[in-house]
């Protein structure tokens, strides 16, 4: 009978334990309704945030909405380059950069395949299809969902919780698709804890810790619209992103003799009639320019940052020199030094030197 007894109070308080465990599970389950939802504004930041960057290949494609899977071959002005990794789209506007002749090509070689914004792929098989797809994207610097100013640091894990079944899952995701896939598969019953700290890279390279939900979508609302998402077709527009009068004096003043690489002004290229012309910058800001004997002086100066630095010329008897010009490019391949200057009109002036 004290056994019966005993074995009755063990079932007793084992009922009692199991409730009691199930109760804690409920109210964790309900602590959990602040977690990640699928209809939350912070899964759209993320999602978007998680985009395929449509335009940072737009030298090849000239479309927002999808990206050229590599490797692919393309012609550039009439020469067959095999674009490997992104680190080749130089080599394409180098010899863009190079050409005298506005009218710059670059001929994609099919079949290719695209990724869409959302990470899904298809083949293109000829340029007709290609155009077809291209004109379902935004135009040039037309707004669109894609977040490019901020990036998600890898691995991110993450548990999820259905409210329906009460079952418990973790997950790690390692890329952009992962995550854009992840969170499009969000149920309404599911609530998903991210395993925090994370870290985000905001668009100056700065790494951000974040540690909740709250603290993740004020990041990502105030960073999203901090940068130039460069959604245009101008390739090389910041070139000089980073670029600082500071540098430019160097380069300018440490290097001598000068020449006229390229001058083009009104459409018309000029750069033959300053054969044997050699320009010097000083510190003090003058310029002289030699032409076999015969000497001419000028001042320059520079200001600004980034890809709004102004440099002015002025040389009383070469006006062909003088503008207020836009520092488009600084180039530097071993001993060759080039300084490349824009007007918004398409006028173009580019100094070269060789020198350590």
């Amino acid at each position: 009978m004290i056994k019966i007894k005993k074995l009755i109070a063990l079932a007793i308080f084992s009922t009692v334990l199991l409730s009691s465990c199930r109760s804690e599970l409920i109210i964790d389950s309900d602590s959990t309704t602040d977690g990640l939802k699928a209809d939350s504004e912070l899964a759209t930041l993320m999602q978007n945030t998680s985009l395929n960057d449509g335009s940072n290949d737009n030298i090849l494609d000239n479309a927002n909405c999808f990206t050229v899977e590599l490797p692919v071959t393309v012609i550039v002005n009439g020469i067959q380059v095999t674009v490997n990794s992104e680190d080749d789209y130089d080599t394409v506007e180098d010899i863009l950069d190079e050409s005298d002749d506005d009218d710059n090509t670059v001929e994609i070689i099919f079949p290719i395949q695209i990724r869409f914004n959302n990470h899904v792929t298809m083949q293109v098989n000829n340029q007709s299809e290609f155009n077809g797809h291209r004109g379902n994207c935004h135009g040039e610097n037309e707004r669109d969902d894609d977040i490019e100013c901020l990036d998600f640091q890898y691995p991110i894990t993450a548990t999820i919780y259905d409210t329906v079944t009460e079952q418990t899952s973790s997950i790690t995701v390692n890329n952009d698709k992962q995550l854009h896939d992840f969170l499009e598969d969000i149920d309404s019953d599911d609530v998903v804890s991210i395993n925090f700290p994370i870290s985000v890279i905001l668009s100056d390279g700065t790494v951000v810790s974040v540690d909740s939900l709250n603290e993740l979508e004020t990041v990502i609302e105030n960073s999203k619209d901090d940068c130039d998402e460069d959604d245009d077709y101008d390739y090389d527009d910041d070139d000089c992103q980073n670029c600082t009068p500071d540098q430019l004096n160097i380069i300018l003043t440490g290097c001598t003799d000068w020449t006229v690489d390229k001058l083009e002004l009104n459409d018309d290229d000029l750069e033959d009639n300053y054969t044997g012309f050699t320009f010097n910058f000083s510190n003090d800001g003058t310029l002289s320019v030699q032409d076999g004997s015969t000497n001419h002086s000028g001042t320059w100066s520079s200001s600004g940052t980034g890809v709004n630095i102004k440099v002015i010329i002025n040389i009383p008897t070469l006006s062909d020199f003088n503008a207020n010009w836009n520092l488009h490019e600084i180039e530097e391949e071993g001993n060759k030094k080039k300084v490349d200057l824009k007007q918004n009109n398409d006028d173009r002036l580019r100094f070269e030197s060789t020198c350590n």
